[in-house]
């Protein structure tokens, strides 16, 4: 009796230990899960925060560029010159992907990846990309003689096309049945926002607007397809090094189209003559949306972009009503409306990769 009373004993002592480990075991388990949980609720809470900067600024940005185009112009006409704007656009662009090289060379040193000096083979394919961006940039300031900023919005959504379409063919990429759905939404929702009821013509964008806007999306689906082609042939190259050297080029082919078409007005009176606040303002805000565009694939994702450029085009509407006397109508309203529906379903349709 005496032996089984010890042996009760010890079995109890050792199942009050057990107990005891394993309440103290859950303790520091739901301490960990606690720390963990509000270590990822911080993280995820920043990254929420820094998405949300990201898509406001571009936004802003997307919104803005073609009021301040119309803005910047003095009786219909632009006072200063256009190729010296897209120099000074390109020229900002190279400065501030310098200047994010230097700072990964403090934090990283010079390395294979992010070393400027590079061979003929890597550089030859830049000036393509450079020359066609170059000339759709010009066309997006003589393209205002035909249509007003909302218009420009809308109509620059075409590129989505282009774009898709180059994909299939150059980058051999499977489009699905949404996709080709959302395209033909997008034409039916950029006819319907230029429908004009209260005119004889029944759009308002004339002929020429149109196939300038045609284009405009041709080339920069054509130099946005190379360029991804360019990155991905080499996926470890630092991002700043290959945005340098298309900046580089599209610096030199500017400077060739001012010698071309502007170098009596440049030599007589000025490289920046007839420039005001309001341009000096559109050359940062389009240097500046290369820079949110490459933040957005870096850090948020591309329902961003969907979001960003619906926003911009009722943005850029409202903001037109009170400056250039818009008028909002309901067509544009509703055309608005299935051009914002066709970039979302473009978006969320890409086909997923076989499991």
């Amino acid at each position: 009796m005496e032996y089984r009373r010890v042996k009760d004993q010890e079995i109890y002592d050792d199942s009050s230990q057990k107990d005891v480990e394993s309440l103290s075991g859950r303790t520091l388990s739901s301490a960990n899960t606690s720390g963990l949980s509000s270590a990822g609720g911080a993280k995820g809470k920043s990254s929420w925060k820094l998405k949300s900067v990201v898509t406001l600024a571009l936004t802003l940005l997307t919104s803005s560029q073609a009021i301040l185009i119309v803005w910047s112009k003095r009786a219909g006409k632009y006072e200063y010159s256009v190729t010296t704007a897209n120099f000074s656009v390109e020229a900002l662009k190279c400065l501030l992907s310098l200047a994010a090289l230097f700072r990964t060379w403090n934090r990283h040193g010079v390395t294979d990846d992010n070393r400027l000096t590079t061979s003929f083979d890597e550089v030859g394919v830049y000036p393509i990309p450079a020359v066609l961006y170059m000339v759709k940039n010009l066309l997006q300031y003589y393209i205002f003689a035909y249509v007003d900023a909302p218009a420009y919005q809308i109509l620059k959504n075409l590129n989505i096309i282009s774009t898709g379409v180059l994909y299939r063919i150059i980058l051999k990429k499977k489009l699905s049945e949404i996709q080709w759905a959302a395209f033909v939404l997008l034409c039916a929702g950029c006819t319907t926002a230029q429908l004009n009821p209260s005119s004889d013509h029944v759009l308002q964008t004339p002929i020429q607007g149109w196939m300038m806007a045609i284009v405009m999306a041709l080339l920069s689906g054509f130099a946005g397809v190379y360029t991804e082609a360019i990155i991905k042939k080499r996926p470890s190259r630092n991002i700043n090094v290959q945005n340098f050297w298309l900046y580089i080029f599209g610096v030199i082919f500017n400077l060739v189209a001012i010698c071309v078409q502007d170098y009596d007005a440049v030599m007589n009176k000025g490289f920046f003559h007839g420039y005001s606040f309001i341009t000096v303002l559109m050359i940062l805000n389009h240097a500046l949306s290369g820079i949110a565009v490459s933040m957005v694939m870096k850090y948020a994702d591309n329902i961003v972009k969907v979001y960003s450029t619906s926003v911009a085009m009722l943005l850029t509407a409202v903001v037109s009503v009170f400056l250039f006397s818009f008028h909002l109508s309901l067509a544009f309203f509703l055309g608005s409306t299935v051009v914002s529906v066709s970039v979302y379903l473009h978006s969320v349709g890409k086909l997923q990769p076989q499991k």
